[in-house]
């Protein structure tokens, strides 16, 4: 595809750089392949080689094989060992902790391929197709740690319910220069004008069409695998970006979003340069976010659950945010999961850091956007960027879940500034830890092999961090003490 004349490029884009041409629906058996024999002949049609067969660990992490097409269509048994879901971000396995075991042997788990998600993998030199896979024991049965299940185990309690959660994430991500020791600082990447971009770019258009040669690649590699962006921005920060996509199914929007953070970086190093999902990749600078709005429609009706008919807030609504204030300080070590993410969530930094919620109130951790009755929705604006997407929604849908089943009364909403003063939310990983660990709540609807398994492993990652000696440390320590 030619790209455009930069004179055009540029005045062809609105503010919210929506994508020029929309792409195909996603994971949808009406566009997408159903069955094996379609499988074939997609692969066929498109000269496919390769497939890589796919699956997020704990922190997201897309693990799998790598096989010939031909190989794949004979449906040739697949699998992965256990051990790679109690694995740190740092590679390492900690020492059991919590009330679950895993097997000793490190048994197989049987990959399965979600034949609604095959896709091309666009920026691969030779032709080549990606499918995520779900996982299962030797019995066939779902492993319940598995992120992917997790989430689904969470949208089956709403069925059960006659409800069906509606979500659409918000992706927030910086690009960074090249940097290769961690030594070092990261710094903006030069745009076009051959300068690095100043924070402070808000909304800003110049400061999107600064890397207007990624931009295209980010929406070509997106349509070539059917990924809906709906819009995108420059954020706060410098270099800072945002894609937003387009409302659905939770499973399949955290399939995107897992796809998504693939093909940003992927279209960062073309450029050669780095884009990164940390919460709180500079100091001093605004944090990453991964904001999630979610609404609830009954099974039957396809009606929003959460306005009556005369389009006033209903008990659910009221009980479904009174349930995100009470329980996700306790699962935020889903949708904070590393050290680096409680750098974001401090006072004056844009980042919420209690359970205040507000109508548009952006200082608000359940902020309710202006809508009408039809699109009334909560948005969950404390993960961040660098959390399991499918983990992150299955949290906050879970909560909003516990709260509607239980009857639960939230706090008035507020129309003050909440994200100054105290900290109301966990102020480390430990304590965000411990938190869900203690609650059993979260038994039913998320699994205690679930919760046990990731208690575990953060754990471990804590204790991997505490072995690193920080500049702070030497900077004011050395010396001193």
């Amino acid at each position: 595809m030619a790209k455009e004349d930069s004179k055009t490029s540029g005045a062809k884009r609105a503010a919210a750089k929506t994508p020029r041409k929309k792409p195909p629906k996603f994971l949808d058996n009406k566009y997408g392949v159903a069955d094996w024999k379609q499988v074939e002949e997609w692969l066929a049609w498109r000269s496919i080689e390769d497939i890589e067969c796919i699956t997020p660990d704990l922190a997201g992490v897309p693990r799998g094989k790598m096989m010939p097409s031909s190989k794949f269509t004979s449906q040739t048994s697949l699998a992965l060992p256990s051990a790679l879901f109690r694995q740190t971000i740092s590679g390492e396995y900690p020492e059991e902790t919590g009330d679950f075991r895993y097997d000793p042997h490190d048994g197989d788990l049987k990959l399965m391929p979600d034949l609604s998600t095959l896709s091309a993998v666009p920026w691969e030199s030779d032709p080549t197709a990606q499918v995520i896979c779900d996982l299962v024991g030797a019995d066939g049965k779902e492993i319940a740690y598995t992120p992917r299940n997790v989430l689904k185990r969470v949208v089956a309690a709403y069925e059960k319910k006659g409800w069906r959660p509606v979500v659409a994430p918000e992706i927030e991500f910086y690009l960074v220069a090249r940097n290769t020791d961690p030594d070092y600082q990261l710094q903006p990447p030069v745009g076009r004008s051959g300068r690095p971009i100043a924070g402070g770019q808000a909304y800003s258009i110049a400061g999107v069409n600064e890397f207007d040669d990624l931009i295209d690649d980010i929406y070509h590699f997106c349509e070539a695998q059917g990924l809906e962006i709906d819009t995108l921005i420059h954020e706060e920060g410098p270099s800072q970006l945002e894609i937003n996509l387009r409302h659905g199914d939770p499973v399949q929007l955290a399939d995107q979003v897992f796809l998504m953070k693939r093909t940003i970086r992927e279209a960062a190093l073309k450029q050669d340069m780095f884009a990164t999902f940390m919460a709180k990749p500079m100091q001093g600078e605004a944090g990453s976010a991964m904001h999630i709005h979610q609404s609830v429609v009954d099974s039957k009706t396809g009606q929003n659950i959460f306005s009556a008919e005369d389009g006033s807030e209903t008990e659910l609504f009221r009980a479904f945010i009174g349930g995100m204030q009470l329980y996700i300080p306790k699962a935020l070590v889903m949708m904070a999961p590393y050290v680096n993410s409680y750098r974001r969530l401090t006072p004056e930094m844009a980042a919420p850091v209690n359970t205040a919620w507000g109508y548009d109130n952006r200082t608000t951790a359940f902020r309710i956007p202006t809508s009408n009755a039809a699109g009334r929705r909560v948005e969950n604006r404390l993960p961040s960027s660098d959390a399991n997407p499918y983990l992150a929604i299955a949290a906050s849908l879970a909560c909003g879940y516990l709260g509607m089943v239980n009857g639960l009364v939230p706090t008035s909403p507020t129309a003050e500034t909440a994200n100054e003063g105290s900290i109301d939310l966990p102020r480390g990983l430990l304590e965000a830890v411990s938190l869900m660990e203690s609650e059993r709540g979260f038994d039913d609807v998320l699994g205690r092999e679930f919760t046990a398994t990731l208690a575990g492993v953060k754990r471990g990652e804590f204790e991997t961090f505490m072995r690193v000696i920080s500049p702070w440390e030497r900077e004011f320590l050395l010396l001193n003490v």
